[in-house]
């Protein structure tokens, strides 16, 4: 009975392992190659020739080998080029493409680890023909667009002549920047000018400053000038006119001349309060005092 079990364990492990060498599976988003000794055979779910799901092989002579079928991103490293005007830039990009061949694609590459060693040093190549020829103001914005197109273009069309079976369906730079050390010069000629700019307008402000106050006290001194002549007008008229009203009034009343005269004395001699005066009390500088306007 043992040996018996022994026996049908035996034959179910070998039916399970002829199964699974027979039969396999392809994901709509893979696509295959059936290689029989190492030699492919045929493709199966390739571009146009749908053929997902399950499958049937020859067990132990023929293995598969399973590609993407979708878009595979790649993102190059760093690749440091010389633009047009001499200034280094260090530029990363990132392209898309598709396996359209598989049969080429593994006769060219093998696999997928190989294909992104060849096509980044492919896209390194073309970006280096392509944006040395152009000064690095285009490449960072003026023309960067037509650029990749370029670059795209070169690079598809290196790919096709060295039958990699793929489809490049976009180059694009990710960043284009100087390397450290030109960086470090470009801010320091940045901080420089932004130095020289503030001074500018430091100076500007300045020279606006003494401009104004210059005016300024220009229209102070007019105006001063002016007020001054003015007020020197008026006080002459007046003065005028009260030579005049005296005048008037001294010729018609001879005694209000003296009255008038004397209370200029009054207030020249006594009109600081500080004065000491010794005199008669009848003197004639008093008469008004006790006698009145008339003095008699």
């Amino acid at each position: 009975m043992s040996r018996r079990l022994t026996t049908l364990a035996i034959v179910a492990v070998a039916f399970l392992a002829l199964v699974a060498n027979t039969f396999f599976v392809v994901d709509q988003r893979e696509q295959a190659i059936v290689l029989r000794f190492g030699e492919p055979v045929r493709v199966v779910n390739a571009p146009g020739r749908p053929g997902a799901g399950l499958n049937l092989k020859v067990p132990f002579w023929e293995n598969v080998i399973k590609f993407d079928r979708r878009n595979i991103a790649l993102e190059t490293l760093g690749e440091e080029i010389v633009a047009a005007d001499q200034r280094r830039l260090v530029v990363d990009a990132f392209v898309r493409y598709r396996i359209t061949n598989p049969l080429q694609f593994y006769t060219t590459l093998r696999d997928e680890r190989t294909a992104t060693n060849r096509l980044e040093a492919l896209v390194n190549s073309s970006l280096r023909g392509v944006l040395s020829s152009a000064p690095q103001t285009d490449i960072v914005s003026t023309r960067r667009a037509e650029l990749m197109r370029l670059t795209r273009d070169d690079v598809a069309r290196r790919a096709t002549q060295s039958r990699f079976g793929i489809q490049i369906i976009d180059v694009r730079i990710r960043r284009a920047d100087f390397p450290q050390g030109n960086q470090e010069a470009v801010f320091r000629r940045m901080q420089t000018d932004r130095a020289q700019e503030a001074a500018r307008l430091r100076a500007v402000g300045e020279q606006y400053k003494r401009e104004r106050i210059a005016q300024a006290d220009r229209e102070v001194t007019i105006t001063l000038a002016q007020a001054q002549e003015l007020g020197e007008t008026v006080r002459g008229q007046g003065d005028a006119q009260r030579t005049r009203i005296f005048a008037q009034s001294f010729g018609r009343d001879p005694s209000f001349a003296a009255f008038w005269r004397s209370m200029q004395a009054y207030e020249a001699s006594l009109g600081q309060g500080d004065t000491t005066m010794v005199l008669s009390p009848d003197s004639a500088f008093f008469r008004y005092f006790d006698r009145g306007p008339t003095g008699r």
